[in-house]
C-alpha cells in the first residue's frame, strides 16, 4: 500500500520536541501505564530519527516495555534510521494511514501538517484517528527549529480536545510570538474575529499589565499573565505546575475556528 501523504523537508534537531514530550507524558502517562503492551507512533520523524529516539527514552521512563514505531514516507530516511533500532524501537515506511497490525494508543505528528494546505488537515486527522486504539490520542502541532516556541492539539477518536502553546520563557518577547508556530489548523485563523486571535491579544495585554514583574524573571510574569486571562474568562486548564514550564492549555472549544 502506498503511504498516504507527501515527503516533508525533514529538518529536525536534538531536543527540538522536548516541550511537547514533557506535556504528553504529564497528560497521558496514566494512559500509557494502564494500557497493556502499548504502541506509540512517531509519524514523520524526518531526516534524522533523533527525536524519535529521545521520545522512546522519555516514554520508557514512565512506561517500561512500551513499543515505539517511527514512520516516514521517504524510504531513504527509513533506511538511515535502522542503525538506531533496538528492542522496543523500530522504524518503517508509512504515512497518515499508520500501517501497523497494532493500533497505537498515542500518535505524535509534529512539524508534518505544517507543510500541507489547511484544507488537508481534516482528512489527515481523520485517517490517523481511525487508527487510534480506543481511548487513544493524536498529538499534532508544530514548533520552531530549536523547540523554543511550540503549539499543538490533542485529538481523540471523537475529535480535538485541547490546545496547548508552550515557550522557553527566557527568550520570549511577547506571548503572541507563539502565534508564528500555530498548528496548520489555526495558523491562518490568527485574524480579528477568530478565537485564537483573541487569545493572543489578551495574553499580550496581560503580559503588558504585568511588565513590572519582569524584574523577578519571565516565569513570574508568565504566571501572572496566565492567572489574569483565566480570571477574565479564558478556561485555562491545569495550574501553576504546568504554567511554570511556559505552557498554557485550553479546551479546543475555546480556540476552535469561528
Amino acid at each position: 500500500m502506498r503511504p498516504v501523504g507527501a515527503v516533508t523537508r525533514g529538518t529536525t534537531a536534538p531536543n527540538r520536541l522536548r516541550r511537547i514530550d514533557r506535556w504528553t507524558i504529564a497528560s497521558y502517562g496514566d494512559l500509557l501505564r494502564s494500557t497493556a503492551s502499548p504502541l506509540v507512533v512517531d509519524l514523520g520523524f524526518g531526516a534524522s530519527p533523533v527525536t524519535t529516539v529521545e521520545f522512546a527514552d522519555r516514554l520508557r521512563l514512565v512506561r517500561p516495555g512500551l513499543d515505539v514505531l517511527g514512520l516516514e514516507i521517504d524510504p531513504v530516511r527509513v533506511l538511515a534510521a535502522q542503525p538506531f533500532a533496538r528492542p522496543g524501537l523500530s522504524f518503517a515506511r508509512g504515512g497518515f494511514e499508520v500501517p501497523s497490525p497494532r493500533r497505537p494508543v498515542l500518535v505524535r505528528a509534529l512539524n508534518v501538517l505544517r507543510q500541507y494546505d489547511e484544507a488537508d488537515v481534516g482528512a489527515a486527522w481523520g485517517l490517523m484517528q481511525t487508527r487510534l486504539a480506543p481511548g487513544g490520542v493524536l498529538v499534532e502541532g508544530t514548533c520552531d527549529e530549536l523547540g523554543r516556541l511550540a503549539s499543538w492539539v490533542a485529538v481523540s477518536p471523537e475529535g480535538p480536545q485541547t490546545f496547548t502553546a508552550a515557550a522557553r520563557l527566557g527568550s520570549l518577547g511577547r506571548p503572541s510570538e507563539l502565534a508564528e508556530r500555530l498548528p496548520k489548523c489555526l495558523i491562518h485563523r490568527n485574524v480579528p474575529g477568530e478565537p485564537v486571535h483573541a487569545l493572543f491579544r489578551d495574553l499580550d495585554r496581560a503580559w503588558d499589565v504585568h511588565a513590572s514583574l519582569a524584574v523577578f524573571g519571565a516565569r513570574q510574569r508568565w504566571l501572572a499573565t496566565i492567572a489574569s486571562i483565566r480570571e477574565t474568562g479564558w478556561p485555562v486548564l491545569g495550574g501553576q505546575v504546568r504554567w511554570r514550564l511556559g505552557e498554557v492549555t485550553l479546551p479546543w472549544s475555546a480556540v476552535a475556528p469561528a
